[in-house]
């Protein structure tokens, strides 16, 4: 028998373990849960609700994820919104991203992933070449549905909304079922988060091109609303577009924000490179706030490495200042070069090599800066850059990107297939320098996708 008080005490646990609010206002969902998972452990309510309130038990919060989560979706769901990201956000987005070729999305509380899949064959379908690298996150806290995510097949049910063309290009038929294309389940990953917890690998400032995050904002509670819309606000990159579901709204002047209009449709864009100011309440607990360290000599290129890798360029520039050090002056050329000032790069690798005569790195700078005007003069420094050192991956990846582009898939192979074995021993620094943001397990993928499409199986 579950009773007043035991209901109303699960609702507040809810809240601290998850961050939601109670949404059934006759509590009955909520009471067959809590009498469930008691049952389950073999528990009475009262003793189920004092171990829950304990430290730890995630095992626990994720089987109340399960239950208790909402995950109705289908492919291309709110066609308005797919159709402004389509036809005005993703454009931009790949102008704004010329000198990375890079897009990356997030779909927040994906459910069993029809959304996060739905981002991904949008973007594939818009990039302009080969060569440019897509990324799509998935996010949710209940494992069941992101197991059916990871497991990309569905039923036709949930392609009630897709055209017929688009069924025929990004499925294939599997029994009664359809699976999504290799192409596309290579680019997106699904990742189990709760978002009542802090979770720095998924918000770094200015990372997300476009962001869906539908349907969720009503079911958190305030603390928990208003650090996830801090963290969904920074974490998009400047001009980058927010999607909510039509329950939610940020009022007419989010911080940060710019309302867009379009019929019935609202969205959001990050207006400017900085970061809106911090309005969060505090944190779930406590914390003591340490005392930034001084910064040392020593400190500056790993920490500009690091905002590098978190596409901070602006921020690396300033912190590396005027260097004249040879790793220094590297470093300072790729942050250039990824934030489109390419004059400046492609001087500053030429002073690398009048400084220490060839130098790989350099000519693999030289490379990147060139595709963007001239495709022969970027294979010509990438194949230097290969020859000046064997063991360098990144070249051989950039020349078989280049030969894809071209249509030569004979010649793509003879760069990938190298380039392929080569990125298991590539230094993670220079993974870092020339990656586009991504790691070596991302790129270890692009470069099997482009093989498996020259007709080659890895």
């Amino acid at each position: 028998m579950i009773r007043a008080s035991d209901l109303s005490r699960f609702w507040e646990l809810l809240q601290r373990r998850l961050g939601w609010t109670p949404t059934d206002q006759d509590g009955t969902q909520t009471t067959e849960v809590l009498s469930a998972r008691a049952a389950a452990h073999q528990m009475n309510p009262r003793d189920y609700l004092n171990q829950l309130a304990k430290p730890g038990w995630e095992a626990e919060t994720a089987e109340l994820a399960d239950a208790l989560s909402i995950t109705e979706t289908y492919f291309f769901r709110h066609g308005d919104q797919f159709r402004i990201l389509r036809d005005q956000a993703i454009p931009e987005r790949i102008a704004e991203r010329e000198g990375q070729r890079v897009l990356r999305l997030i779909s927040v509380a994906c459910s069993s992933g029809e959304e996060a899949y739905s981002l991904a064959i949008e973007a594939y379908r818009a990039r302009p070449g080969n060569d440019w690298i897509v990324s799509v996150t998935g996010v949710d806290a209940n494992r069941r549905v992101l197991a059916k995510a990871r497991g990309a097949t569905y039923s036709a049910w949930s392609l009630r909304e897709t055209p017929e063309d688009m069924q025929q290009r990004w499925f294939r038929p599997e029994g009664d079922n359809f699976r999504v294309v290799p192409e596309v389940t290579a680019v997106v990953q699904f990742v189990e988060q709760n978002l009542a917890e802090e979770a720095p690998q998924l918000w770094h400032p200015g990372r997300y091109d476009v962001i869906f995050c539908r349907n969720v904002l009503m079911y958190l509670t305030p603390a928990v609303q208003a650090r996830l819309i801090q963290h969904l606000t920074s974490s998009l990159a400047p001009g980058g577009y927010l999607f909510l579901g039509h329950t939610d709204s940020l009022g007419s002047s989010p911080d940060g924000l710019e309302v867009g209009h379009d019929g019935g449709t609202v969205y959001y864009r990050r207006t400017s490179s900085t970061s809106p100011a911090k309005t969060t309440p505090p944190p779930l607990s406590p914390r003591r706030v340490e005392a930034p360290a001084p910064v040392v000599e020593d400190d500056v290129y790993p920490r500009a490495l690091g905002l590098l890798r978190d596409d901070r360029f602006a921020e690396a520039l300033d912190l590396l200042g005027d260097t004249t050090e040879t790793k220094d002056l590297l470093l300072r050329g790729v942050l250039l070069a990824q934030s489109g000032r390419l004059d400046e790069a492609r001087d500053t690798a030429h002073r690398l090599m009048d400084v220490g005569g060839p130098h790989p790195d350099a000519h693999q700078l030289l490379g990147v800066c060139h595709e963007l005007d001239c495709a022969d003069q970027a294979a010509g420094q990438y194949r230097l850059a290969a020859y000046l050192d064997a063991t360098f991956a990144m070249p051989r990846l950039r020349l078989g990107l280049l030969f894809r582009r071209r249509g030569d898939d004979r010649g793509a192979v003879s760069h990938l297939e190298p380039a392929l074995e080569l990125l298991a021993r590539e230094e993670e620094e220079r993974i870092v320098l020339f990656g586009g943001g991504f790691g070596r397990l991302a790129l270890t993928t692009l470069c099997r996708t482009e093989l498996e499409a020259c007709g080659v199986r890895r």
